[in-house]
């Protein structure tokens, strides 16, 4: 018969020898000797980390990073996979004719799973590598270890090491100077079954999580007149008002905001009249080039390639009027308007800012080309067309010396 005044926890087997040091200094000597002992199964706990505590205690690299990188790529395989199929096979859907199959538009996903699939083979893979969790453990009913997450440092020898000899074991903690040396019986105390209350529990959180679903699965194939719950309904259903309509939420009861006085839209802050019209600050025409216009032989090349774009068709290449669209206009009849002969002497004489402003608004047939053509790139085709009518206009007393002497 047992002794009845002995507890199960005395009458418990050994679970381990436990050495508690005062300082992390004492417990890495402790841990180089118990390594080169040859001891396997026996751990070490302190209150914070310590520097190359693993390294005398022996560990080696675990294959927990092995264990990230292939989830990693398991994730990047998935990610891919998911985008391709959804995307070029399961659902196509044109945009703007962009292709159905596009990496660098995935790469946003891709970097998500993988790091996902990462961050959960981390956490699964160090709780299984550490045999975690642990509901209940010996040490728990030691409460000089208590002081393990405060200022103290233990070492534990586990029974279940196939050199686990007692005398030892005491003999060689002994040689590292600890500050206590005890033994620590497995736990007779702590229920190893899992509580009923947190097996119900369990059950009816399964059942409850299923109940959305079942909501979800019910509103995707029902028909309601009522329109849909949600918790938050700003976006669906907050008052909307067409422009001109009336909105009492504001003073003058205007649905459509009036833009105050002097915006300007973006990008068309416009302040320099001479670039931009053409005119001075007192509204009359500029006969000069804008000072912030570098007039050479790259403004030259590009006025001449505008002209040819917009102006060549009506006034021809040479700008005497007789363009395509007016040989042709020529042939149907019908009293067609010839265009504009630009080497007219009062063309000649016209201020380079009426040129500008015929080309931005547009005169009699002509339209506005001010959507088509930029006001730098307006300045360039009057510099073109000066440099025509110098060319159709010329007199002998504009050569140089030598090239009147050519012609002599």
């Amino acid at each position: 018969m047992s002794d009845p005044t002995t507890s199960p926890q005395e009458a418990a087997p050994l679970h381990g020898i436990l050495a508690e040091y005062d300082n992390p200094t004492a417990l890495v000597l402790a841990s180089r000797k118990v390594r080169d002992a040859g001891f396997s199964r026996w751990d070490t706990y302190t209150p914070f980390p310590i520097h190359g505590i693993d390294k005398a205690m022996g560990i080696k690299m675990t294959i927990l990073p092995w264990i990230v990188m292939c989830a990693a790529l398991i994730g990047l395989g998935t990610a891919v996979w998911l985008q391709w199929w959804t995307n070029a096979v399961n659902y196509p859907w044109i945009i703007s004719g962009k292709p159905f199959w596009s990496w660098p538009a995935n790469v946003p996903i891709w970097f998500e799973l993988t790091v996902l699939f990462s961050a959960f083979a981390s956490l699964a893979g160090m709780l299984v590598l550490n045999n975690l969790p642990q509901p209940s453990h010996p040490l728990d009913l030691k409460e000089r270890f208590a002081r393990a997450s405060d200022d103290r440092f233990f070492l534990l020898i586990q029974a279940s090491d196939p050199k686990f000899d007692e005398a030892d074991i005491r003999q060689l903690l002994a040689e590292t100077t600890p500050v206590f040396i005890e033994d620590v019986a497995e736990d007779r105390v702590t229920s190893d079954k899992i509580p009923r209350a947190l097996i119900y529990v369990g059950v009816l959180a399964a059942f409850a999580s299923l109940v959305p679903f079942a909501f979800f699965a019910k509103a995707r194939n029902a028909t309601t007149e009522t329109g849909r719950f949600q918790l938050v309904w700003d976006m669906d259903f907050s008052p909307a008002y067409k422009p001109q309509e009336t909105n009492p939420l504001f003073e003058d009861k205007r649905a459509t905001r009036q833009t105050p006085a002097g915006t300007v839209a973006q990008g068309e802050l416009r302040a320099d009249d001479h670039l931009y019209l053409g005119k001075t600050k007192a509204g009359t025409f500029v006969s000069a080039m804008p000072k912030g216009l570098t007039v050479d032989a790259d403004m030259m090349a590009l006025g001449k390639a505008q002209f040819g774009i917009y102006c060549a068709p009506c006034h021809g290449l040479l700008g005497d009027g007789n363009g395509m669209v007016h040989k042709r206009a020529e042939t149907l009849g019908g009293g067609w308007v010839p265009p504009s002969n630009l080497h007219q002497e009062y063309i000649r004489q016209m201020p380079a800012g009426q040129l500008f402003d015929t080309i931005t608004n547009g005169v009699r047939n002509m339209p506005s080309y001010a959507a088509q053509i930029e006001p730098e790139e307006r300045w360039a085709i009057i510099l073109y067309v000066r440099a025509l009518q110098k060319s159709q206009g010329a007199s002998v007393a504009d050569l140089s010396e030598a090239d009147r002497a050519q012609l002599k």
